[in-house]
């Protein structure tokens, strides 16, 4: 991986983006990707949209690619969602202690005890998520499962001394500074493993942005063999509904389309890959197979790392896909799309885990398929 990219890589996920809270990496997104692409735009949902067209057909425009020239080929879309799961403020009690709702799906338990960050308009804000010591609890209490409304969010609240009004941080003191609405965090960042393997929160699903908006970057070092009108989209608003890349595809109409993001490793203990599947971290990119998948994109993908020495992993998908490419397929009159994962361990956690190698990878199947798409391919079934 170039030391560009990893830095690019490391930037997002050092960057906050909660459904619905993306502007900040999408700005990092377009600065990286800009140099490289034909056009870059951001439309009102928040998508950002990079275009790469053949050398003999730049883009002139960075406004809709829906209605470009067909002489610029087939039009390939990929989507890779920036936003990340987080929290929302929603209340700010008499006594300074925040309390929020959740964005995107969360178990609770994985709250308990984190570092957390809230984004004001002024900055961040640190903070912790906690409930009641376990020396505090009750034995009923320890007992049942912690809800989240059992859980608060500190900032450093702090009663006061009597009649020393200075030393206070109540509810008054917290809510100059932070507003109902904020979005919420887990503390970002990214660290290393053994081996390539680094953890952290936001995986899920900076790792797929990453490598469609990479994947651009590398065919432009590449442009002369491009036969296609290629757009790579960090997508937004996934984790609530995968309403970015329905606005996204409204935008493009694509003739094919990848989505990219992480799924399942099952290289863990207490996972049945019976009924799971067996997906490692560090076996290279997953793609998928089943009735959301197009068949001859699907098996072109499994021939491009065939023949470009890429390792890959297949694996089954037997309903509509929790993810981009469900809404992709159905696009218009129908997409023909594809699905390739990003193997990931503890998936919407603080601790997710993916490799290196693994979404490089990604980014250089992504570069080969969108080189190989040629004005005369056909993907319709049969």
């Amino acid at each position: 991986m170039e030391p560009t990219a990893l830095d690019f890589f490391e930037q997002a996920l050092q960057t906050p983006s909660p459904s619905g809270y993306e502007e900040p990496l999408q700005r990092l997104v377009r600065r990286y990707i800009e140099p490289h692409a034909d056009a870059t735009s951001i439309d009102v949902h928040g998508n950002l949209i990079a275009t790469l067209c053949p050398a003999d057909q730049p883009a002139t425009s960075s406004k809709s690619t829906g209605d470009s020239d067909s002489s610029r080929g087939p039009r390939l879309m990929y989507a890779g969602h920036c936003d990340q799961i987080g929290m929302l403020v929603s209340h700010i009690d008499d006594d300074g202690f925040v309390y929020g709702q959740t964005i995107g799906g969360w178990d609770p338990q994985q709250l308990i005890g984190q570092a957390m960050t809230i984004w004001t308009q002024a900055g961040p804000v640190s903070a912790v998520i906690s409930r009641k010591a376990i020396h505090l609890l009750t034995p009923e209490e320890r007992k049942q499962v912690v809800q989240l409304n059992q859980m608060w969010l500190d900032v450093g609240a702090v009663k006061g001394r009597p009649g020393d009004d200075d030393s206070m941080i109540d509810g008054d003191t917290v809510r100059n500074a932070i507003r109902i609405g904020d979005p919420v965090t887990l503390e970002l960042g990214m660290r290393r493993l053994l081996g390539d393997q680094v953890t952290g929160p936001g995986m899920d699903n900076k790792t797929g942005m990453w490598t469609v908006i990479d994947a651009l970057r590398r065919v432009a070092a590449d442009r002369d063999g491009l036969n296609c009108e290629l757009n790579s989209v960090s997508t937004v608003q996934e984790e609530i509904g995968l309403r970015g890349a329905k606005t996204a595809a409204g935008h493009i109409n694509p003739d094919v389309a990848i989505a990219v993001d992480v799924t399942h490793a099952t290289d863990c203990p207490g996972i049945d890959k019976n009924t799971q599947g067996d997906v490692r971290v560090g076996g290279g990119p997953v793609i998928f197979r089943g009735p959301n998948i197009n068949a001859k994109v699907a098996q072109r993908l499994i021939d491009l790392c065939q023949s470009n020495d890429l390792p890959y992993q297949l694996a089954a998908l037997g309903r509509a896909a929790p993810n981009d490419s469900n809404v992709l397929q159905i696009h218009g009159g129908g997409v023909a799309t594809g699905l390739v994962g990003v193997p990931n361990r503890y998936m919407h956690s603080a601790v997710e885990v993916v490799s290196l190698s693994d979404i490089d990878h990604v980014a250089e199947l992504l570069k080969c398929f969108a080189l190989a798409l040629e004005p005369d391919d056909d993907f319709i079934p049969g």
